[in-house]
This record gives structure tokens, C-alpha cells and sequence, in this order.
């Protein structure tokens, strides 16, 4: 008598299975996690450069004001860091004599694990 062929996985093959599919989901944890990291970074270096941003933005219509153009109290360093939004911002208004002043917007934020992070923003007003 003869047997014939079942269909079927052996047991072997059923545990190399769960092997390959259990390191599968491993890895795909573990990139997921990465990219929430990643996203998280980009978050805050996000909000970091728009309150950069706004701060220029206050130093070039603080210069605009006036005319002579530049002659505003409020166009002037900082007192020192501000905190905004989580961010620390202070800036530095070059040479008050010069026609043309070289502006420096400092942010500080904090980046994963405990460190603080300074970015600069720096652009030239025109102050004739």
C-alpha cells in the first residue's frame, strides 16, 4: 500500500515562519519609533525658526517706523533671553551708525536627550 501525499506545512516550516514574521514586526517597531523621534525634531526646529522669523520681522518694522528710518527705541539688542513658545530668542542690532545694520536672531531650544540647541538667523536692514 502506498501513501499519498498530504498538503500541509511541516512544523519546521511553520516556526521558520513565525521566526521571519516576529523580526518583521521587530523592525517595524523599531523604525516607527525613529520617525516619531524624527518628527518630534522637526516640530520643534520648526517653531524654533518661526519665532526667528517674527522676530525679524518686529526688528524690521521697529526700523521702519521712524524716519529717519532705524530711529526707533525699540530697534535695539535684546535685554536678554525672551521665552517664547518654549523658545529662548535674543537678537543683536549691529553698528546704530551704519547706513546698513547686520541683525543676528539667537533661538534656543531644547533637543532630546537633555541638550539645548542655538540656531542664528542673520540678514542686513537698511537704514537710509
Amino acid at each position: 500500500m502506498t501513501r499519498q501525499p498530504r498538503g500541509g506545512f511541516t512544523i519546521i516550516e511553520v516556526l521558520i515562519a513565525v521566526v521571519v514574521l516576529g523580526a518583521g514586526v521587530l523592525a517595524l517597531a523599531s523604525s516607527s519609533a525613529a520617525v516619531s523621534r524624527i518628527i518630534g525634531r522637526g516640530r520643534t526646529a520648526t517653531l524654533s525658526a518661526q519665532v526667528a522669523q517674527e522676530q525679524l520681522e518686529r526688528l524690521r518694522s521697529y526700523a521702519a517706523a521712524t524716519d529717519p528710518k532705524c530711529g526707533s527705541t525699540r530697534f535695539k539688542n535684546s535685554a536678554g533671553v525672551e521665552q517664547r513658545q518654549g523658545v529662548g530668542v535674543s537678537w543683536n542690532v549691529g553698528d546704530p551708525l551704519a547706513d546698513v545694520r547686520a541683525v543676528e536672531v539667537y533661538v534656543t531650544y531644547r533637543v532630546p536627550p537633555g541638550r539645548t540647541r542655538t540656531d542664528t538667523l542673520r540678514t542686513r536692514i537698511l537704514c537710509e
